[in-house]
């Protein structure tokens, strides 16, 4: 079946005779009511559906996501103060520690001192008992000594005496030997 051609009264200005658009069919001022319409509908239904439904959801997600971040805030802020509150806590321990440092070292300085004092005035009463004994010993030794020197003085006088062709009296040459060691 072949398609008759239409009238110009039937088809308009936008079509012609067989029914097709000529140019494009938007641009058509016979059509624009009908577009006009469509396109209050169509803005109408996406106005609603994102008032209703996707406005309210990102309003509340951005709201979410503000008290989330004022919640964080607010937390960070906690932790600051008790980061603050923790490094006063170790610098007063770390004080304390050192101060506790110091007293401990302080009495082991004392302790060692006393021990110290203890063993110089044992070790000097020790020296002065043995400074007692020596000088008793060379005293002993020079007691000794001298009876030796007079023993020895004595009998080389006498042999002198004798050499020299005399008597040794052994009383004046004791006698002599005395006063000479005497002084």
């Amino acid at each position: 079946m072949a398609t008759e051609p239409l009238t110009e009264e039937v088809a308009g200005s936008c079509v012609d005779a067989y029914g097709s658009a000529i140019g494009m069919p938007q641009l058509c001022f016979d059509w624009f009511p009908n577009q006009i319409f469509w396109l209050v509908v169509t803005l109408v239904v996406i106005f609603l559906v994102l008032s209703r439904v996707a406005l309210p959801r990102i309003a509340a997600i951005l709201a979410e996501r503000q008290g989330t971040i004022t919640n964080d805030l607010a937390a960070a802020e906690d932790l600051k103060a008790k980061a603050v509150e923790a490094e006063e806590a170790y610098n007063k321990a770390l004080a304390d520690a050192r101060s506790e440092a110091q007293r401990i070292a302080a009495e082991a300085r004392a302790e060692i001192q006393s021990g110290l004092d203890d063993a110089i005035a044992k070790a000097d009463a020790e020296i002065a008992a043995k400074a007692a004994e020596s000088e008793k010993a060379i005293a002993d030794i020079r007691a000794g000594a001298l009876e030796s020197i007079q023993v020895v003085a004595k009998d080389t006088a006498a042999e002198l005496v004798t050499a020299l062709g005399g008597e040794a009296d052994a009383d004046t040459i004791a006698s002599a030997v005395d006063a000479q060691t005497k002084g």
